[in-house]
C-alpha cells in the first residue's frame, strides 16, 4: 500500500466518519483531498556544488536514493528526478566547477523552467536555491539567481523562489554552534541573520523581487554515519508549504520525513508547527462551505452567512480537520504542536 494510500485515504474516512462536520461540507473536503491525489507537485533543488542539496532531501524527505556524495556522476549534465507518488523533486548538479559546466547545467534549468504542463501552467511550482552557508563568496549564487532563475520564472518570479541558507552549522568554521543542543549562539545567530540579510537587499536591489531567505542546517547523513539533527527544517518546510498552492500542500506534507527528530531544533518551533498545521488545514478546507481557513478564520467566513451558529459550525470543522491532521499525520508528528 503506499504512503499516498495509507495518508489521503485515512484523511478521507476519518473525516467522512466524523459527527461533528456538516454533511455538504463533508463532501467538499473529500473532495479536496482526492483531488490532492492528482495533483502533481513539481519541486527544483539547485545552488552551488557542495552547498547541501542531497542533505537536505534526505532530511526533509528521507529519500534515500538522494545518496550524499554517491551514487551521481558529479560531473553529470542532467538535472536528477526522485520521486515519491505524485510528488517529483529536480535535483539539478551544483554549479562552481567550471564556466563550461555551468552554461550547460544553467542551460538545463532554464529548459525546465520553461516547461509547461498538460493544462499550460508552469510545470516547477517552486524553485528552492540552497546558498553555501560556510563561504563568504556568492558570487555563483547570485549568478544562479538574477541571471539564471529569475529571467527564467517570468510573471511568476515573485510566488515560485525560495532562498535558503544551509550549513549554519558551519558558518563560521564551526565556531558559536552549540553541538548538545544542536542550534547556534547569539554571535552566530546575529551572523547568520546578516548574512540573510545582505542575500535579500542584494536581490531587490539587482532584480527588484523580494525575496525572505532563511538559515538552517540539514544535518550530515551518509551509508553508516548516524545522522546529525537539523536545525531549523521545521521553518524551510514552512516556507515550502506556504509557497505552493493550497491544493498542493497535502501532497509535500504526506511525504515528509517520519523521524521527528528531524523537525525538533529550530528558533520558533511551536510557531512554525502551528503555522504548518494552519496552512495544511487551509489545504483541506480551500473551497468548502465552511471556508478556506482555519479555525475561528473559517468560522469567521460562513459567519457572513449564517450567522452565529455558522461561526460555530466553521469552528468546529476547523479543529476537527486539525485533530485529524494531527493523527493522521502522526508519522510525522514533530511537525505538529503537541
Amino acid at each position: 500500500m503506499s504512503n499516498e494510500k495509507n495518508v489521503l485515504d485515512g484523511l478521507a474516512e476519518n473525516i467522512n466518519a466524523s459527527s461533528e462536520i456538516p454533511e455538504d461540507t463533508k463532501r467538499q473536503l473529500i473532495s479536496n483531498i482526492m483531488r490532492a491525489k492528482e495533483e502533481p507537485v513539481n519541486i527544483l533543488i539547485t545552488g552551488p556544488t557542495g552547498c547541501g542539496k542531497s542533505s537536505t532531501i534526505n532530511a526533509m524527505f528521507n529519500m534515500e536514493v538522494a545518496k550524499v556524495g554517491v551514487g551521481v556522476d558529479p560531473e553529470t549534465m542532467e538535472i536528477q528526478e526522485y520521486q515519491l507518488d505524485n510528488l517529483r523533486i529536480f535535483d539539478s548538479p551544483g554549479l562552481g566547477d567550471g564556466k563550461e559546466r555551468d552554461i550547460a547545467h544553467s542551460k538545463k534549468i532554464v529548459e525546465l523552467l520553461h516547461r509547461r504542463d498538460a493544462n499550460g501552467n508552469a510545470l516547477i511550482d517552486l524553485v528552492l536555491v540552497i546558498v553555501d552557508g560556510s563561504t563568504r563568496d556568492l558570487g555563483t549564487t547570485y549568478e544562479l539567481i538574477e541571471n539564471v532563475i529569475i529571467p527564467s520564472l517570468g510573471e511568476e518570479r515573485h510566488n515560485r523562489l525560495l532562498i535558503a541558507v544551509n550549513q549554519a552549522d558551519v558558518a563560521m568554521k564551526g565556531k558559536h554552534w552549540d553541538s548538545v543542543n544542536c542550534r547556534p549562539d547569539e554571535v552566530l545567530t546575529a551572523f547568520l541573520n546578516d548574512k540573510v540579510r545582505s542575500i535579500r537587499e542584494r536581490i531587490q536591489t539587482n532584480t527588484g523581487i523580494t525575496v525572505n531567505p532563511i538559515f538552517y542546517s540539514a544535518g550530515y547523513k551518509e551509508e553508516g554515519i548516524d545522522q546529525a539533527p537539523p536545525y531549523n527544517l521545521s521553518k524551510l518546510m514552512l516556507y515550502i508549504l506556504k509557497a505552493i498552492p493550497p491544493k498542493k500542500r497535502l501532497v509535500v506534507a504526506q511525504h515528509a520525513n517520519c523521524d521527528e527528530q528531524m523537525w525538533k531544533k529550530s528558533d520558533e518551533l511551536e510557531n512554525y508547527q502551528e503555522e504548518i498545521k494552519n496552512s495544511l488545514i487551509d489545504s483541506v478546507c480551500e473551497g468548502a462551505s465552511s471556508g478556506s481557513a482555519r479555525g475561528g478564520e473559517i468560522g469567521g467566513a460562513i459567519g457572513s452567512i449564517f450567522g452565529s451558529a455558522g461561526e460555530k459550525i466553521g469552528e468546529t470543522v476547523g479543529k476537527v480537520v486539525g485533530g485529524i491532521l494531527g493523527g493522521i499525520l502522526g508519522g510525522i508528528g514533530g511537525l505538529f504542536r503537541r
